[in-house]
C-alpha cells in the first residue's frame, strides 16, 4: 500500500463517514486485509456497541467517549493495564468530532478534528509497515522537545489573542521562561521535577487558574528576600535573578488541554536536551510563513562545527598540542581564550554562540587538566571564560529572548561538566549577565558598537545569515541592501546575504579579526561574483577557508535542506588556505571567489569569446503582444485560405519550445513584402494590432517600432542553420539540452543561437567540462541555471584543437543525436531528466566528455573541482596572452 493510496482511502472514508464502521474503515484504509477485518468486526461489534470500545491485538485499543472527557481519558488509558494488556501500537479515543491518539512505541500524540484525519495520515503509517522517518545524527530528545513545544504553542495561540506587538512579545518571554523552568527541574537548578509537579499539584485540572499560579511563581523567582507568609511549595523555588523573571507580562489563559500538554512537556528528560536545539524549537514553533519571510535556516551541531573549527578552533587546538609540555605556554593559551570575542550578527536562537562557548569551555578544561598533570597537584581554579565574551544581533524577538536563555543554560551545562572533572564549579544561581545579544536589524546597526574592538582582542564573526535572492526580498530588505551596498553597480541583483559579507569586510579590515558565514552559493556564481567580490578583495582580504556546495540540514521537524557554501575571510596572510570538497580538506595557496584553488580572478562580461569559437547571439525579440505568433491551427487555416502566405511564415523556437517539443510559428515579413502581405486580410489585421499595441507603449523606442509592425523589435536572425541554447535550464540536469534548427526557424529571445553551427561546437558546449564551468559562472533564476553568453560562453577557455579532434567530437555529437532519435516520442525535458535519462544517451554523453577532456590533457580528471581548477588556470593564461597583445 502506497502513501498516495492511504491518503485517497482516508479522504474516501471521511467523504462517506459512518460512525458504525469508522474504525474498520480506518484500518482498511491502511491496508489491513478484508478477511481479518471481517473476523474482527464479527467478534468485536457487540463490544463496540455495548461498551463503546474495541481491541485489535498488537494494533489498536479504540474507545468512544463524550467530548469533555477525551483528554483525561487518553492519559488514563495510556497507563491502564487493561487497555495495554494486548500491547496495542495505538490507543485512540474519539467523540467522532475530535480524535486523540497515542503511539505507544514512540510516545507521540495526536489531537485533531476528525475531519482533518487525512492531513495527518503519517501518524498511523506503522499500520502499513512504514515507520515515520527518524532524524539521523541528532539527539531524538531534541527533536521530541521541539515538537512538543510546537504543540503547546499552537494550543496557546488557539486559546489566546496575540495580535499586538506587545502581546506577541509577552508570549515570547513566557515561552523562554517556560523553557528555563523545564530545563532547571531536570538539571539540578531546581529540585527534581519541581516545576511540573507544582503545576500538577497546585492548579485546577481545567487549567483555569494556571495563569495566576505561574504569574505568582515567576514573581517569586525574581525575589531574593521573600515574604515568610508564602506557601512552602513556592518558597522552595530558588532565587534566579539575571533579569529573566524581572519584568511582569500578562500571561496566556489555559484550558485543560493546554495544561495537559504543559505537564506532558515536563515529563521529557530535559537534561538530555541541548540548548543548541532551541533554534530548531523556533523552527517548529514559528509558522513557516514567518520563518520563510526572514530567510532563516536553522542549524545542526555537526554543520556548525564546519564553521567553528577552521575559523578558530583548529588553530587553538594546534597551539594546545604544541604547548602541552610547557606550563607557561599553556597559561598563555588560556589567557588568549579569555580575550576572544565571538560575534554572530544573525544569531537566531544562539546556536553558533552556544556551540562556540561549549567548545571553548572544553578546551579550557583540557588546559587546566594538563597544567595539573605537569604540576603534579590539583590547582584551585575556576572557569574564566565569560558569557560577556559572546555577542549577537537578532531581528526576531522570540529568537533573541531564547538566545539569551540558551547561553545561560549552556553555561550551567558546562559548569556541571567542570564539576565532574574538578569537583568544584561556580554556582549557576543567581544568574549573571548573559551574552551581549541585541535585538535589531544587523544591516542597520553599527557592528563596532555592538561588539567593540579593543586592544588585545581577538574577534571571530560567524553565523548563518538570511539568504534571499533579489526576487524574494521584501521592500524593507531591498532598503537594507541599498543602504549597505550603496555605490555598488547593479547592487539590486545581489542576494540579501551580501549585506553581511560587506559589513563583515568593513569590520575586520586591518584588525585581529576574521569572519565566516554559511551562505547561499549564488554569491560565488555568475554576475554576483563581479558585483560583490572586487569590493571585498580590494580591502586586502582573502578567503581563508571554504566549503564548496553541500546540503545544509538541521534537526528540526520537517527540516529543509538547502544548497550552501561556507566561506571564511581574513586579512591577507602567507598562511596556506583550506578548501573542503568531497569530504576532504585540500591545502592550497589561494582560494578565488568561485571557491576553487587559484588566483583571485573575477570574470568580466565579454562581448566575444576568449576561445576560438563562433559568436553566440541573443534570440529575436518580438515585443508585439503575441500578434505576430501563430498556433498550429491558425497557421493551417491561413494557408488553406491563402496558400501564398507560406512565404511569410517561419517556424519559431525558444527555450520552452525546444525543451518541451512545442511547435509554434510566426509571421516573418521582409520590408519589401509588406504591401503584398497586407492584401491577405488576416495578416493585415495582425499588423494593425501590432502597430496599435506598440503605439500605446510607455517606451518611446517601442512606439517608434509601431511604424514597422512587420518587424520583430530586436532581430539577430541569420539565414543559416543554428545551434539553440536555452537561457534557463533546470539545475537538476547533468547537461543542458541544446538543439539544432534549420535556416527557416526563428530563435526567440528566451534562447540564444550560434549561427555557424559546426557540429563540434555543439559537442564542446554539451560536455561536462562546459557544464562544470556553467554551474560556477552562470547566474540563477530561482535555482535554475541562467545561461549568459557574456559570462558562461565568451569566458569559457577551450584550447585550439586539430581537425582530427574536431571530427572525433563531431562523431560523438552524431551519436548523441542518434540516441535522442531512438526516443523521438520523448521531449528533451524527459530525455534529460536525471532520474529517467536513457542509458544509451548517458553513455553517448560520457564518451563525448572523455573526448573533450582529452583536448585539455591526456590524464583524466578525477573530480569537478579538479576540472574547474584547470579551467581557471587556463583562463588566466589566455587572459594574460590577451593582455600582452
Amino acid at each position: 500500500m502506497t502513501i498516495a493510496q492511504i491518503e485517497t482511502n482516508l479522504q474516501e472514508l471521511l467523504k462517506n463517514f459512518s460512525s458504525q464502521t469508522f474504525i474498520f474503515d480506518l484500518l482498511l484504509g491502511y491496508g489491513f486485509p478484508k478477511s481479518t477485518l471481517a473476523r474482527l468486526e464479527k467478534g468485536e461489534l457487540n463490544q463496540l456497541e455495548s461498551k463503546g470500545e474495541l481491541t485489535h491485538r498488537k494494533q489498536l485499543f479504540f474507545k468512544v467517549a463524550p467530548a469533555q472527557t477525551l483528554h483525561a481519558l487518553i492519559d488514563q488509558l495510556a497507563n491502564d493495564p487493561k487497555a495495554t494488556k494486548n500491547s496495542p501500537r495505538f490507543i485512540i479515543v474519539t467523540d467522532y468530532e475530535t480524535l486523540l491518539a497515542v503511539d505507544t512505541k514512540t510516545k507521540d500524540t495526536l489531537d485533531i478534528k476528525l475531519l482533518d484525519l487525512a492531513k495527518h495520515y503519517d501518524f498511523f503509517l506503522p499500520w502499513a509497515g512504514m515507520e515515520r522517518a527518524q532524524h539521523k545524527d541528532e539527539n531524538p530528545a531534541d527533536v521530541r522537545a521541539a515538537e512538543k513545544m510546537a504543540k503547546l504553542y499552537d494550543e496557546i495561540i488557539r486559546e489566546n489573542t496575540t495580535k499586538t506587538k506587545e502581546e506577541v512579545h509577552a508570549l515570547n518571554v513566557f515561552l523562554t521562561r517556560l523553557l528555563f523552568c523545564y530545563f532547571a527541574e531536570d538539571t539540578n537548578i531546581f529540585s527534581d521535577n519541581q516545576f511540573t509537579k507544582a503545576i500538577q499539584s497546585h492548579t485546577q485540572t481545567d487549567g483555569s487558574d494556571l495563569d495566576s499560579y505561574l504569574q505568582r511563581l515567576f514573581d517569586v523567582l525574581n525575589i531574593e528576600k521573600r515574604d515568610q507568609s508564602l506557601p512552602e511549595y513556592l518558597k522552595a523555588f530558588p532565587y534566579v535573578n539575571g533579569g529573566l523573571f524581572r519584568d511582569r507580562f500578562v500571561l496566556p489563559k489555559f484550558s485543560m488541554k493546554s495544561r495537559n500538554i504543559m505537564i506532558e512537556v515536563g515529563t521529557l528528560n530535559w537534561s538530555e536536551i541541548n540548548p543548541d536545539i532551541f533554534g530548531s524549537m523556533i523552527q517548529a514553533v514559528i509558522t513557516p510563513e514567518h520563518r520563510g519571510g526572514m530567510g532563516m535556516h536553522y542549524t545542526s551541531v555537526p554543520n556548525i562545527m564546519k564553521v567553528i573549527e577552521p575559523l578558530f578552533l583548529d588553530a587553538l587546538y594546534e597551539e594546545f598540542e604544541q604547548s602541552k609540555e610547557n606550563k607557561t605556554k599553556l597559561a598563555n593559551l588560556h589567557k588568549r581564550l579569555t580575550h576572544l570575542k565571538i560575534f554572530d550578527p544573525a544569531c537566531g536562537s544562539g546556536n553558533f554562540l552556544i556551540i562556540a562557548y561549549k567548545n571553548l569551555r572544553k578546551l579550557e578544561m583540557k588546559i587546566f587538566k594538563q597544567i595539573d598533570a605537569l604540576s603534579g597537584q590539583r590547582s584551585f581554579v575556576f572557569s574564566e571564560i565569560k558569557l560577556s565574551q559572546f555577542y549577537g544581533i537578532e531581528l526576531d524577538d522570540f529568537a533573541h529572548e531564547v538566545a539569551i536563555l540558551s547561553l545561560w543554560l549552556a553555561e550551567h551545562q558546562m559548569n556541571l561538566e567542570f564539576f565532574k572533572e574538578f569537583g568544584r564549579t561556580s554556582p549557576t544561581l543567581p544568574l549573571h549577565q548573559g551574552g551581549s545579544i541585541i535585538q535589531g536589524n544587523a544591516t542597520r546597526l553599527n557592528w563596532k558598537e555592538v561588539c567593540p574592538k579593543e586592544d588585545g582582542d581577538e574577534i571571530y564573526i560567524l553565523g548563518n545569515p538570511p539568504y534571499l535572492g533579489s526576487s524574494m526580498q521584501d521592500d524593507e530588505q531591498k532598503k537594507d541592501l541599498a543602504l549597505v551596498c550603496n555605490g555598488f553597480e547593479n547592487y539590486k541583483n545581489l542576494d540579501y546575504i551580501a549585506c553581511w559579507f560587506v559589513k563583515g569586510a568593513n569590520y575586520i579590515v586591518n584588525s585581529n579579526a576574521c569572519y565566516a558565514f554559511v551562505s547561499t552559493n549564488s554569491i560565488c556564481q555568475g554576475e554576483q561574483v563581479g558585483l560583490l567580490w572586487p569590493y571585498i578583495l580590494e580591502k586586502n582580504l582573502e578567503i581563508k577557508f571554504a566549503y564548496t556546495s553541500f546540503k545544509w540540514t538541521n534537526n528540526a521537524k520537517s527540516n529543509a535542506a538547502v544548497i550552501v557554501s561556507i566561506i571564511g575571510l581574513s586579512n591577507i596572510s602567507v598562511s596556506q588556505k583550506k578548501l573542503y570538497y568531497n569530504g576532504i580538506c585540500h591545502i592550497v595557496n589561494n582560494i578565488n571567489p568561485y571557491l576553487t584553488a587559484g588566483r583571485s580572478v573575477v570574470l568580466a562580461r565579454r562581448g566575444k569569446p576568449i576561445s576560438n569559437l563562433p559568436p553566440m547571439l541573443y534570440g529575436n525579440k518580438s515585443t508585439d503582444n503575441g500578434y505576430l505568433f501563430l498556433t498550429f491551427e491558425e497557421k493551417e487555416k491561413l494557408l488553406k485560405q491563402y496558400p501564398q502566405a507560406e512565404k511569410y511564415i517561419k517556424k519559431l523556437i525558444g527555450s520552452n519550445e525546444l525543451i518541451n517539443s512545442i511547435q509554434r510559428w510566426c509571421l516573418w515579413i521582409n520590408d519589401e513584402d509588406v504591401e503584398d502581405a497586407k492584401k491577405i486580410p488576416f495578416i493585415l489585421d495582425r499588423l494593425n494590432a501590432v502597430a496599435e499595441w506598440r503605439n500605446l507603449s510607455k517606451a518611446s523606442c517601442t512606439v517608434k517600432y509601431s511604424e514597422y509592425p512587420n518587424r520583430f523589435k530586436q532581430i539577430t536572425f541569420r539565414n543559416t542553420a543554428a545551434i539553440v541554447i536555452p537561457r534557463v535550464s533546470s539545475e537538476r540536469r547533468e547537461y543542458i539540452p541544446f538543439g539544432f534548427v534549420d535556416s527557416d526557424t526563428i530563435v526567440l529571445d528566451s534562447a540564444q543561437a550560434i549561427y555557424i553551427p559546426n557540429s563540434f561546437i555543439f559537442g564542446v558546449i554539451s560536455s561536462k567540462m562546459h557544464m562544470v564551468w556553467v554551474k560556477t559562472t552562470a547566474g540563477r533564476l530561482k535555482s535554475d541555471y541562467r545561461y549568459s553568453s557574456a559570462l558562461c560562453y565568451n569566458n569559457f577557455p577551450f584550447p585550439n584543437i586539430s581537425e582530427q579532434q574536431k571530427e572525433l567530437i563531431t562523431e560523438h555529437v552524431f551519436n548523441i543525436l542518434h540516441e535522442r532519435e531512438q526516443h523521438s516520442e520523448k521531449t528533451l525535458a524527459q530525455l534529460y531528466d536525471p532520474d529517467k535519462m536513457p542509458e544509451g544517451l548517458k553513455e553517448a554523453h560520457h564518451q563525448l566528455d572523455l573526448a573533450i577532456e582529452r583536448c585539455y590533457r591526456a590524464k583524466p580528471f578525477e573530480s569537478d573541482e579538479e576540472r574547474l581548477e584547470y579551467l581557471f588556470k587556463l583562463y588566466e593564461e589566455m587572459t594574460a596572452k590577451e593582455g600582452k597583445k
